[in-house]
């Protein structure tokens, strides 16, 4: 396995789910931006699980090592890659806050997908696994830059699961909702719409063995977010979402 963001709440419980459910791995690479965290976590599931890892240093806000990359080799790249930044409120106008953002959640996000997409392609077989965002279903006042960015993210990955279907190549794509994380610490989000990362982490495994090509983590989502992009615009321009 292959893991993209492996500092990520929702990855790490995803790679302990999975090893729970017993995938076995030669090594299971862990590309991080905070190696300081990634080393924890490999030494845990090294213990818990006699699990082989190797860390990869990947910062999107760096200049992207794609010759380390293309020594890794898996047939499961799982990618948390992510970063909320400032709502609109505080930091619309400031211009790194939306360039970190695009930068992170698409701008140079793509191009790393696109490097193992095409080694997918060239195995003829394998899953892609990227996190996006309900907040891409539909641009809303609070955090469109954001928003922006994550529907890029998916409109990527639809182009690419219809790209690589007859390569024999699955693309999920999860929505997660509100998450119980370090990311959206402080926020005031309504529990019952919040999910932890083993809740994600159980609702992503179960959409990747039963080879789903969008799932939302938490099923309300889905109901939420279809009635958010129905509302006529000229009354959801209006409203403050």
């Amino acid at each position: 396995m292959i893991v993209l963001g492996s500092n990520s709440e929702i990855a790490q419980s995803f790679v302990e789910k999975a090893l729970e459910a017993g995938e076995k791995y030669a090594t299971i690479f862990l590309c991080t931006s905070n190696r300081e965290t990634t080393e924890k976590f490999a030494k845990h599931i090294d213990v818990k699980f006699l699990q082989q890892s190797e860390i990869i240093d990947l910062n999107l806000e760096d200049e992207v090592d794609y010759t380390e990359l293309a020594e890794l080799s898996s047939d499961l790249i799982f990618c948390a890659t992510g970063y909320l930044g400032l709502g609109s409120e505080e930091g619309l106008y400031d211009r790194k806050n939306t360039e970190k953002i695009i930068d992170i959640n698409f701008g140079k996000l793509v191009p790393v997908l696109n490097f193992f997409a095409e080694k997918l392609e060239r195995q003829r077989f394998g899953t892609l696994i990227v996190l996006s965002s309900v907040a891409g279903d539909r641009g809303r006042q609070s955090n469109f830059i954001y928003g922006s960015a994550k529907a890029g993210l998916t409109a990527y990955l639809s182009g690419l699961r219809n790209y690589l279907f007859e390569k024999k190549v699955h693309v999920l794509t999860i929505k997660p909702g509100f998450m119980d994380t370090k990311m959206t610490e402080g926020l005031p989000l309504n529990p019952k719409l919040t999910a932890t990362p083993r809740q994600a982490a159980d609702a992503i495994y179960s959409a990747y063995k039963r080879r789903k090509n969008v799932a939302y983590v938490l099923p309300i989502w889905y109901f939420i977010m279809l009635i958010i992009r129905n509302i006529p615009e000229f009354i959801f321009k209006k409203l403050k979402l």
